[in-house]
């Protein structure tokens, strides 16, 4: 019985497929609770909360807007809307005005609350620009990248599985 040497040598041994280690779910939150600590650090020095400042920049974009539609655009549900849109109306940074008909309402930024979301803006571009420090301008790229496919990849699952809250 003799062995054929030559195919001995040619063929590669079988590689392990490499599987991710750990929870996905858990690394994900770790990372965001980090991030988050960074973004609210800086904005809470024009006393706002990173939320809030998305909240009122996508209004300004948007706005005036019917509040349903607002939750959509931001992929979040109606009842987290309204919780945090409460302390914005209470700032006088935006406004809940009637719509075209009686049941329907618009949320309209206030000029304090133009203000109050250029000076946040400046807080939250030294954020961004200390995280891409941190990071590196490449490694951020690549994290933006990968999370606008995941999502893109997740939309297809139905709502109640992808989850739509902040």
């Amino acid at each position: 019985m003799q062995a054929n040497i030559s195919t001995m040598d040619t063929e590669a041994p079988p590689v392990p497929q490499a599987r991710p280690q750990g929870c996905t779910n858990f690394k994900l939150r770790q990372l965001m609770r980090r991030v988050a600590t960074h973004y609210d650090a800086e904005m809470a020095q024009c006393g706002l909360k990173t939320t809030q400042y998305s909240l009122l920049s996508h209004v300004l974009k948007l706005g005036p807007i019917r509040p349903g539609d607002l939750a959509v655009a931001m992929k979040m549900d109606a009842s987290t809307l309204t919780r945090n849109l409460r302390p914005l109306v209470d700032a006088g940074w935006v406004t809940l005005e009637a719509g075209a008909d009686a049941r329907s309402r618009l949320v309209h930024i206030t000029d304090a609350g133009r203000d109050k979301r250029a000076q946040a803006q400046r807080h939250w571009k030294a954020a961004q620009l200390g995280l891409n420090e941190t990071l590196g301008v490449e490694r951020v790229m690549a994290l933006h990248a990968l999370v606008d496919d995941s999502l893109a990849l997740l939309a297809a699952l139905p709502a109640q599985e992808a989850g739509h809250d902040e």
